[in-house]
């Protein structure tokens, strides 16, 4: 359940930095990275449907940092970022508190 663009849900490969957003360094194991982030997002991803965000509104996305350590980022619609961070507020006990 991760990639990006049109053909989401994909295999999620066009989501590894490095392929559009700098140069890869030689050695630097990418994929490995990839990998546990995509399962991270996958993760995240049931999460976020079994609260009742579509993909369309609101997903993770794997993907590495330029030293090819895998990282999740949340792609999605201002309406559900915000849903998100109430469901999270209300988690919190809604004080501002951690979680």
């Amino acid at each position: 359940m991760s990639g990006s663009g049109e053909g989401w849900p994909s295999d999620g490969l066009d989501d590894v930095a490095g392929a559009g957003y700098g140069l890869w360094v030689r050695g630097v194991d990418y994929v490995a990275g990839w990998r546990v982030a995509r399962e991270a997002a996958d993760q995240l991803n049931f999460a976020l449907l079994l609260a009742e965000f579509e993909p369309s509104e609101l997903r993770a996305v794997a993907a590495t940092n330029d030293e090819g350590c895998g990282v999740v980022r949340m792609v999605g619609l201002p309406s559900a970022a915000v849903r998100l961070a109430v469901l999270l507020e209300a988690l919190g006990g809604g004080d501002g508190g951690a979680l």
